[in-house]
């Protein structure tokens, strides 16, 4: 078994579409209109074999949001000052101990995410 696609809630499709491409750096993997007012809006992370979906017909609109998505980084404090380049706001690096550090942003619904660092 593979996760590979991961639903999100989302109010405004084409805001959203546009934070994660433009802002975040997601690939657009597709955006089309199957019918029936239906509108998929699949996103992956660079180097991610997991995807998200946004769109109508997908899921909830007014669904609590998805908390605490990992995107797993090889260096938090490069991924987290790209981001804030790039318009994010991120929090500050926290450091657990024992090598593994994160920040955190949200998306325009609340969707969070953290940027996760673990060193070996």
């Amino acid at each position: 078994m593979r996760l590979e696609l991961v639903p999100l809630p989302s109010t405004d499709v084409d805001r959203s579409k546009a934070f994660y491409v433009d802002r975040v750096g997601f690939t657009l993997d597709h955006d089309v209109e199957p019918g029936n007012g239906m509108r998929v809006v699949q996103l992956t992370p660079p180097g991610s074999s997991c995807s998200i979906v946004i769109g109508v017909g997908i899921s909830d609109p007014n669904a609590a949001p998805v908390r605490n998505l990992h995107l797993v980084v090889d260096d938090v404090d490069v991924a987290r000052r790209t981001l804030i380049g790039n318009g994010l706001d991120v929090s500050d690096v926290n450091d657990m101990g024992g090598g593994v550090r994160y920040a955190y942003f949200s998306d325009p619904d609340g969707n969070s995410w953290a940027l996760q660092q673990i060193s070996r």
